[in-house]
């Protein structure tokens, strides 16, 4: 059950703790506040948690879960910003962008199939071009989604210049659950990984002609977003240090 601080506002003051850490990271980094988004994951919370935010101002919210955002979605304003979050299966795209009409971003398309499915999608809809993360697998695990590093400019070249329906944003990468044992090896694991989606940002940068800050990178989540940030995220997924322990009473899909 959520714990009755959160139940009465916790989550407020927690976001307004998280928002306060970002911005020292920024500072640290000597990056400006402002240009580091905070998306509050809300896996397995209920509406009226994100409605708490809302009315606190914060409008950028995400979901890993096709089902759990369309049934979330029309229930809150039309000016959220949600963002898909993970692995999407070709038979949910549809589902997906109907049922959010709001969706703001995918991350992260991980191959040209899922692309070419989203891109068809978008444009059968009539909507406007969809902004698309393409997702890394920076840390080598198999249960991991995401494209090799090696493969990473291929794929964005695919968005950028094979998909008028999609708007290539970036690069994210989700990192192992299990990194933190020691501080010396979650320093070692996340150089690692910042450093090769770095380098996946310098390669596609210069294949595609674009300024490194035309191109987003999405790292860090609860547990390692102020570090994610100093080594150069944009893009910040947080969910539990916002909303509490997530509660997992059914499978979802």
């Amino acid at each position: 059950m959520t714990s009755p601080m959160v139940a009465e506002g916790g989550a407020v003051a927690a976001f307004r703790s998280v928002m306060q850490r970002v911005q020292q990271a920024a500072e640290r980094a000597g990056s400006r506040p402002d240009r580091i988004r905070v998306v509050a994951v809300s896996k397995t919370k209920p509406v009226s948690m994100i409605r708490q935010l809302y009315d606190a101002g914060h409008r950028c919210f995400g979901e890993n879960y096709v089902q759990e955002i369309i049934e979330k979605a029309p229930q809150l304003p039309q000016d959220v910003e949600w963002h898909f979050i993970g692995h999407l299966q070709s038979n949910k795209v549809k589902s997906l962008l109907s049922g959010v009409p709001n969706l703001a971003m995918v991350e992260g398309v991980d191959n040209q199939k899922m692309a070419n499915h989203l891109d068809r999608a978008v444009s059968t809809l009539g909507r406007n071009p969809l902004k698309v993360l393409v997702q890394v697998n920076t840390s080598g695990e198999e249960s991991k989604s995401g494209i090799d590093p090696s493969n990473c400019v291929e794929l964005a070249k695919h968005v950028k210049l094979s998909c008028p329906n999609l708007e290539f944003s970036g690069l994210m990468t989700i990192g192992m659950l299990d990194y933190t044992s020691t501080p010396q090896n979650f320093q070692v694991f996340f150089f690692v990984k910042n450093q090769t989606l770095s380098n996946c940002r310098t390669e596609v940068c210069k294949a595609l002609e674009l300024d490194e800050e035309q191109c987003e990178l999405s790292m860090g989540m609860s547990g390692d977003f102020e570090l994610a940030i100093e080594m150069g995220s944009t893009n910040a997924r947080i969910g539990s240090t916002i909303f509490g322990p997530r509660e997992y009473a059914k499978k979802q899909e």
